[in-house]
């Protein structure tokens, strides 16, 4: 049950898949990691947490450099590799999303697996790109549970095809305006030039105040469903709550095989919270709101990729690119597929308990219908 099946309408022209794999070669993976149960016994559990993989052009063409943009919105998180990417522009491997303690056992996750299958990557230096929010409330963060075997195993079960979304992956143990959220994907269709090209949106909802959350214009605070969240005890049994309610991370994704410079990957990553915003969010000051966007275009014309030919080989490059007058239709698919994915990680999504007992209640469908007026 995503959105549209809701019954809920929304902007834009959808790929087949509604995802961020209508894009040509964009495959993605997950690792999903649910033990335990009752009160939390550190490094034991409850657990429940993962690592999502999004590979840009498949674990064959790991090392070939693409044309990638990032942008903070909010600094209160990570994304490693975020500065080479700022540097040249380029992105030459797996893109992960896991939560905020587990960053560094992803990082060296990637590089045992690059290890594994691109030696000639691995013989030169890595700046893996691993990116994060914090699943604490449900999980033992801090508990080893996410090893580099997790990552690994992200990596090789990318794929294209249908994405889950809702608590899988590194979306296990998140929450999004204090209802279940996880993950959330969508795509818009952008022709141009006589073709269609695709946008699409992956992130990890992690953000969010209940009394935030509007679906269509239409405000959702006040849905009749428990807040547990709302409770100054959840933090760590006796220790004073020390986060308001709206904290938590975001962290998107956008892909698309139009042709774009670095600079414009970097504008479309700037028009992602503007998605946000029409869910409600104002962007809080303890939220990390970091984003990606990506051309799989001009495979290997950027540069930085692997492996290098000698200068006395190396050729100028060239690339093609959508002219910049022409780059508002691309701005417009990416609000749309933000807000799309952020309801559908609300509504693809399952009630969950976590460690100590918290509960993260999913959103409630029939109420949402009702109050948008939906048969």
């Amino acid at each position: 049950m995503r959105a549209r099946d809701l019954g809920i309408t929304l902007e834009g022209n959808p790929g087949s898949l509604n995802a961020i794999t209508d894009v040509p070669g964009v495959e993605v993976g997950m690792t999903t990691i649910i033990t335990g149960d009752g009160p939390l016994v550190y490094d034991q559990g409850p657990a429940r947490t993962g690592v999502t993989a999004i590979l840009p052009v498949g674990r064959d063409n790991v090392g070939q450099a693409i044309a990638a943009g990032i942008y903070s919105h909010n600094g209160n998180g990570e994304m490693t590799g975020s500065h080479w990417i700022a540097e040249t522009g380029g992105l030459t491997g797996p893109v992960m999303i896991t939560n905020t303690h587990a960053v560094g056992t992803v990082h060296r996750g990637v590089i045992e697996w690059i290890k594994q299958n691109h030696p000639e990557m691995a013989i030169e230096w890595l700046l893996p790109v691993v990116a994060e929010t914090w699943d604490g409330y449900l999980n033992d963060i801090n508990g080893p549970h996410v090893t580099h075997q997790s990552a690994i195993d992200a990596i090789n079960s990318a794929s294209g095809g249908p994405v889950q979304e809702g608590s899988h992956g590194g979306g296990t143990g998140m929450n999004c305006y204090q209802f279940k959220g996880g993950n959330g994907t969508s795509s818009r269709v952008v022709p141009f030039g006589g073709r269609d090209y695709v946008v699409g949106a992956f992130l990890q909802a992690n953000f969010g105040d209940r009394r935030e959350l509007t679906i269509n214009g239409v405000p959702m605070a006040d849905l009749d469903v428990p807040n547990p969240m709302d409770k100054d005890d959840w933090y760590l049994k006796d220790v004073a709550r020390t986060v308001p309610g709206g904290a938590g991370s975001v962290i998107v994704v956008i892909a698309t095989d139009a042709p774009l410079l670095p600079d414009q990957c970097k504008a479309l990553a700037r028009r992602v919270p503007m998605g946000l915003a029409r869910t409600g969010t104002a962007g809080g000051h303890f939220s990390g709101d970091i984003f990606l966007a990506f051309s799989t275009a001009n495979r290997g014309q950027i540069g930085s990729g692997f492996p290098a030919v000698p200068a006395s080989e190396a050729q100028l490059s060239s690339m093609d690119f959508i002219p910049w007058n022409y780059i508002d239709r691309f701005y417009t698919a990416v609000v749309q597929a933000v807000e799309e994915a952020v309801l559908n990680a609300l509504i693809n999504n399952e009630t969950m308990t976590g460690r100590d007992g918290n509960m993260s209640y999913s959103l409630p469908h029939e109420q949402v219908k009702q109050r948008l007026g939906i048969d």
